[in-house]
Parts: structure tokens; C-alpha cells; sequence
């Protein structure tokens, strides 16, 4: 009997092992799973919370890699999520299931070279760091001088050199100074390639059966170059932010001050850079006479002219240092590596920029994060779609399985098989072994005034601190703008009397344990707090979401997509920004309940989830809480329920 046939005792296997017990949601995935592997087919399961989802693609990925000894990737989201599936979830089922197999397939973890210390490169290999890398008192005794001292302290003790590894973290720029890119890394060339850990991670990898890696690498994968080699099938965790990825991954900017850091990098091998020094005026120029906003016919005069001189004297520049390379003439390997690889970026992405107009969405944009600002700093093109990318490059001619809490947006799989670029696919709602209806509330405020442009109104403060009264704390607030969420923590910070930590007051891990670690405590953030917070228990009684997340109007990606659509004939509207707000409502309204005694309210503070036709949409994409619209009942349920937390915590 194969193991597509008996999976459902191998997962009996691996749960005893784990201590745990069966669920019906987790055997049937792990048998659409096991088909799916076996058959070569595509499939998209969504598992909610509680289902045990890893337990539920591990399983079958062990299995058919032993009976066949084909070549499973399993991809996770988050280099967290990575490490918990390699070092934690995986290492489980491969002793659980080595008895039952006779056999244990190898398994490797596969990330970005970035992520390791590089031993040449602290060895003096790479010569002094870029001065635009360090601010001017960036001496011993500087935060980052410490940082970079307390690297090179703990260069010597690591057996792995893996970024993850090191407690506590250290800044981008201090890792920037022992850590080098994909393209900047010398490979095989390089006198230490035999001490390398990434390259030892990669050689591990390269003879393993089941492969661990993230959505970056997938990425890369997707939208630049091969990194992870042949394999028969892939399984995708988390898949509703993979798109996402791939289009981070596939967009690229230009800026002045890339074009001249890739002037200093080919001095610093030797050769003189006038030409490439006056295009890059030439942008300064053209980028000082536009404000930001989206170039929707492309280019204009001025700008292609500056992209124009920039790919020119940057393809001039490699065919010099490729040449000099080549004679010997080089002062360095790793100098000409690292004038390669930043004269190579910036080509690229002029190439890319005067590519066939329709299949880059072009916008210029301002310094980052400053979204009012009427300068326009960069340059940027991303891919109109991805689905060709997912289609071509990640999935054809092979098994793949799409996994998530979240992939059956209103109801249906539809538009998650359109934007991963499937055909027709098996799919599979394995449900969750909670109760929403009995654990949970989900409460739209309906009667509150339709969110104006930006910020957070008087009236769903006021909103707001009443449910946290009610509460007495313990609440969890996603807001979908900086701007809203810090208004709001300033506000509750005047008005109560129970700690509100905001997401950029520490790092994320130690914030989510002050909260955790005091029940009366109130987090409140946007971006990164809306999907892959887990507090279970009394502490997050209440999660409050603040308006519902559609994207920016004048986001570049999400209009030309929403334009795409329209001009085929479809609703823009709704396959586009109504698609991501699901999405996100979805992952939020999932913090509240974690396991099967939480108990507790999602509070909308959005009355067009109650009153716009798109509203039903949206919540049929978020778990199946009871719903109301009265406050009072609200508020009387979360009193109750902060008495009974008080009570079982004396």
C-alpha cells in the first residue's frame, strides 16, 4: 500500500508523537495532499487556525519523498515561520515516520546568501565598506560600531553564521558590513568558499529530498534566476502573501544615489567614470523637474534621455571591468564582483524601464515612507501581474500545493487561482476545529460616521475607548495607516488608564511579549501586526480594526491592476482592492480566536462593512463570528468576560 493510500496513518503516527489528537480537518488535507504529490497535480487548501496545517503537508511531503525519493520545497512566509517548520515541525514527522518508511529522507534549509555572516568579507576580502554605508561617527564606541564589534565577537563561536541565530539582533546597516548579496558573493571563486556557511547550507541542499526555504527565495525564483534547482514538487505555506512577494521580488528602482554607488564601485576597481558621473546628473535633473505619482504612457523626453545615458555608461563600465577582469588587471576579485553586481543592477533596471510599455506599472516615487512629500527620489517599475511569473517559473510541470488560514476570499477560490496564474485546480476548505459562532462576536459599528481620507475620526475614538473600558485592556488594535494607529495610541494613552504600547516603540518580539506577559496591556499597530500575531489566552479579548484596509488610491500596483481588469471587462473594484482588504480582514479578525477556550470580539470601526454592497464579500472572506451591530450588547459581553479573566487570574 503506497503511502498516498495509508497517509492517514502515517499522520496518526506523527500526531501520537506530537502528543496530540486527530482532526478531521487535518486528515483530509493531508490526503488531498498526498494525491496531489503523487498525481502531479495542482491544489489550494485552506486550512484555518487550529487545523494543524504543518502537520497537514509535512506528513505527505515525508512520505513521498521516501517512496519515491523525488524532490519536495516547502516554502513559508516569514524566515520565522522557516524556522520553526526545519528546526521544530519537520524534524518531528521525520522521527515519527522513519520506523513506519524504513527510510529518512534528507532534509536542508535553503535561504538567501544575505542572511550569513561572510567570512572573506570580515577577513578584509571585500576591502573598507562603501562610505555611503556608514554615518560620519560611526567609531568604536557608536551604537553601530558596538553592533559591528559584537558581530565579529560572535564570528568566532558560530557554527552557523546564520543571521537568526544571533540574540539579540543586530541593525540592516551593521549586517550589511559582514554580509554580502547573491550578486556580489564570489561563489566558487572565492578562498573561503570550503568555510562558507551559506555555502554549506546550499550543498546540503542541493542532495536533500525536502527542502525548507521562504517566499523571498521564491521570489527570485519567480521573477530573476534558478536558486533551488530541480525538484518535482513544491508546497507553498502561507500562499496568500506570495504574490505579494514575487512582486516585491520583480520591482526595482533607480535612484541617484544607486547610480552612484555603482560609480564608486567601479573606481574602486580602477577605471574612471565621467560618463556614468553625468547621466547621473542627467536623473538628478530630470527627476528635480516631476513631482511623484504614476507614468501612466511611461517615460517622457527627459527621463528616457537620462535612462538612456545611464544604461549606456553602465553597459560601457561591465564590458571594462569584465575585461580587466579577465587580463588580470583586476586589484581584486571582490572588487570586480562588487562593480559587476552594482553596475549590473542598475543596467538591468534601465532595461527594464524602456522595456514594452503595458507590462512595468512606472511611477516616481518620493523618499521612502514619506508619502506627502512632492519630491520625487526614484524611479520605479513593477510587473503588472504575476501570474504568468507563478505560472512558468514556480508550478508548470510540476505538484504544487497553495496552503493558507486564508485563500477562499468571499466564499470562493476564485480569485486566488487567478492571481497565483492556476488552472483549474483542486481545492479543499479544511475548515477549523473551533466554534467561531459560540467563541466569538464579530461587531461592526455601524453606526458611525464613513471613515474620511486618512487618519482616525472623533467618533470611532470615542468608539474605541469605550470597547477598551469594557475590556479592561486586553486588546489587540489594527489600524490600516501609521497615522491612524498613532493618533489612536496617543488618544487611549490620555484617556486610560492601562498600558498602550505602539508597534514602533521596540522591536516586534519584545513588544508582543510585554503584551502577553500583561493582560490589561493594549497593542496597537498596522502593517505587521495584522497577520502572524499568536496570543492565545484572556490577553487579546478584543481586537479592534479600524477601517477596512483597501489600498491607497493612488497606489501604483493596485490602480493599473484595478484599470487591467476594467479594461477586459471585469470589476476592477472588486477583483483588486476588494480582494486585498479580504485578505487582511481575514488575517486579522483570525488574532482573536487561537485556541478552544478563547473568547472574544472583533470590533469593526468601519460602517461600510455593514452598509456597502461589497461589505457581504468581506465578511464572508473573515471567520464565522456571530455578528451584530449593538453596542450595548458589546460592551456588556466584554465586561463579562474581562470579570471572568480577573477572576481565573487571582
Amino acid at each position: 500500500m503506497s503511502p498516498a493510500q495509508d497517509i492517514s496513518g502515517f499522520l496518526d503516527t506523527a500526531v501520537a508523537a506530537l502528543g496530540g489528537s486527530p482532526r478531521d480537518g487535518q486528515v483530509k488535507m493531508a490526503d488531498v495532499v498526498a494525491t496531489a504529490l503523487h498525481d502531479g497535480d495542482h491544489v489550494l487548501v485552506q486550512a484555518g487556525t487550529g487545523t494543524g496545517k504543518s502537520l497537514g503537508y509535512l506528513v505527505p511531503a515525508v512520505a513521498y519523498a521516501a517512496e519515491t525519493g523525488s524532490r519536495v520545497v516547502v516554502s513559508t512566509a516569514t524566515l520565522a515561520l522557516q524556522r520553526q517548520v526545519f528546526s521544530k515541525d519537520l524534524p518531528l514527522v521525520l522521527d515519527a515516520l522513519e520506523p513506519a518508511l524504513g527510510k529518512r529522507p534528507a532534509a536542508a534549509l535553503f535561504k538567501g546568501r544575505s542572511n550569513f555572516l561572510c567570512k572573506h568579507k570580515m577577513g578584509g576580502g571585500y576591502g573598507e565598506p562603501d562610505e555611503d554605508m556608514l554615518p560620519i561617527h560611526a567609531g568604536p564606541t557608536s551604537a553601530l560600531g558596538e553592533e559591528v564589534a559584537r558581530l565579529h565577537s560572535w564570528a568566532e563561536e558560530t557554527d552557523t553564521g546564520d543571521r537568526d541565530d544571533l540574540v539579540p539582533g543586530v541593525s540592516n546597516r551593521a549586517w550589511a558590513q559582514v554580509s554580502v548579496s547573491g550578486r556580489e558573493c564570489l561563489e566558487s571563486k572565492c578562498p573561503m568558499v570550503k568555510e562558507c556557511f551559506s555555502q554549506q547550507l546550499r550543498d546540503e541542499a542541493a542532495h536533500a529530498q525536502v527542502v525548507v526555504t521562504n517566499h523571498a527565495v521564491l521570489g527570485v525564483q519567480a521573477a530573476s534566476h534558478d536558486m533551488l534547482g530541480e525538484h518535482d514538487a513544491l508546497i507553498v505555506d502561507e500562499a496568500h502573501e506570495l504574490v505579494a512577494r514575487i512582486t516585491n521580488a520583480a520591482t526595482h528602482e533607480l535612484t541617484v544615489s544607486r547610480v552612484d554607488r555603482a560609480a564608486r564601485a567601479a573606481r574602486r576597481h580602477g577605471h574612471t567614470t565621467e560618463d556614468l558621473d553625468r547621466a547621473a546628473r542627467a536623473l538628478d535633473g530630470a527627476l528635480g523637474d516631476h513631482e511623484p505619482g504614476r507614468l501612466r504612457a511611461g517615460l517622457d523626453e527627459q527621463l528616457a534621455e537620462a535612462v538612456e545615458l545611464i544604461r549606456g555608461a553602465a553597459r560601457s563600465l561591465l564590458s571594462a571591468v569584465q575585461k580587466s577582469s579577465q587580463a588580470g588587471e583586476e586589484t581584486g576579485s571582490a572588487t570586480a564582483k562588487l562593480a559587476t553586481a552594482a553596475l549590473q543592477e542598475v543596467h538591468d533596471v534601465c532595461e527594464e524601464l524602456q522595456g514594452e510599455h503595458g507590462r512595468y506599472v512606472i511611477w516616481l516615487a518620493p523618499p521612502d515612507g514619506d508619502y506627502d512629500s512632492r519630491l520625487a527620489e526614484r524611479i520605479v517599475a513593477a510587473p503588472l501581474d504575476v501570474a504568468g511569473l507563478v505560472r512558468s517559473r514556480l508550478i508548470e510541470e510540476k505538484a504544487a500545493v497553495f496552503t493558507s488560514a486564508t485563500l477562499a476570499l468571499g466564499g470562493d477560490f476564485g480569485a486566488m487561482t487567478r492571481h497565483l496564474g492556476m488552472d483549474s485546480p483542486e481545492s479543499l476548505d479544511a475548515g477549523s476545529p473551533f466554534d467561531y459562532s459560540a467563541q466569538g462576536i464579530l461587531y461592526v459599528a455601524a453606526h458611525l460616521p464613513k471613515p474620511g481620507p486618512g487618519g482616525i475620526t472623533a467618533e470611532a475614538l470615542d468608539e474605541l475607548e469605550a470597547l477598551i473600558r469594557a475590556a479592561g485592556g486586553r486588546t489587540l488594535g489594527l489600524f490600516s495607516s501609521h497615522k491612524a494607529g498613532m493618533a489612536a495610541a496617543e488618544a487611549m494613552r490620555e484617556r486610560l488608564d492601562v498600558p498602550v504600547l505602539y508597534q514602533t516603540d521596540d522591536q516586534l518580539p519584545t513588544l508582543v511579549q510585554q503584551y502577553r506577559e500583561d493582560p490589561e496591556t493594549c497593542l496597537f499597530g498596522s502593517t505587521s501586526l495584522w497577520q502572524g500575531i499568536d496570543v492565545p489566552g484572556s490577553t487579546s479579548q478584543l481586537v479592534v480594526i479600524d477601517r477596512i484596509p483597501f489600498p491607497r488610491p493612488d497606489e501604483p500596483i493596485a490602480q493599473a491592476r484595478t484599470e487591467a481588469v476594467a479594461q477586459r471587462g471585469g470589476n476592477g473594484f472588486m477583483a483588486v482592492s476588494a480582494t486585498h482588504a479580504a485578505l487582511l480582514m481575514a488575517q486579522g479578525a483570525g488574532r482573536l480566536v487561537r485556541s478552544h477556550t478563547d473568547r472574544g470580539v472583533v470590533a469593526v470601526l468601519d460602517s461600510r462593512l455593514a452598509h456597502a454592497r461589497y461589505g457581504g464579500f468581506l465578511a464572508k472572506s473573515m471567520p464565522a463570528l456571530w455578528g451584530t451591530s449593538d453596542q450595548e450588547t458589546v460592551l456588556s459581553a466584554l465586561r463579562r468576560l474581562d470579570e471572568a479573566a480577573k477572576a481565573a487570574e487571582r
